[in-house]
């Protein structure tokens, strides 16, 4: 099994990317997306149908809030702040 974790993509000092690993198997693979209307979190679903990530695609434009209503819609728990800082540390 593999802990949930963000990684974020720096340009110039600042967020370009971010991509939250949700738990999931050791080794599970993307086999379909799904993007949000505005296109800013993408979910990435395995095989089986279980989300394994949220692609970030503009961190600066997305609040915490929302992403922590995504991770509600897709039963996840949410996202603590502390956790979030990366994004705003810029």
């Amino acid at each position: 099994m593999t802990e949930r974790s963000l990684q974020v993509t720096y340009r110039n000092g600042r967020p370009f990317a971010a991509y939250l690993y949700l738990l999931r198997q050791t080794g599970a693979k993307s086999s379909r997306t799904t993007a949000s209307s505005d296109g800013l979190l993408v979910v990435d679903y395995s095989a089986d149908g279980t989300a394994i990530g949220v692609e970030i695609t503009a961190p600066l434009a997305v609040r915490l809030e929302r992403l922590n209503a995504l991770l509600a819609e897709i039963g996840q728990p949410p996202l603590a702040e502390k956790d979030f800082s990366p994004v705003l540390a810029a």
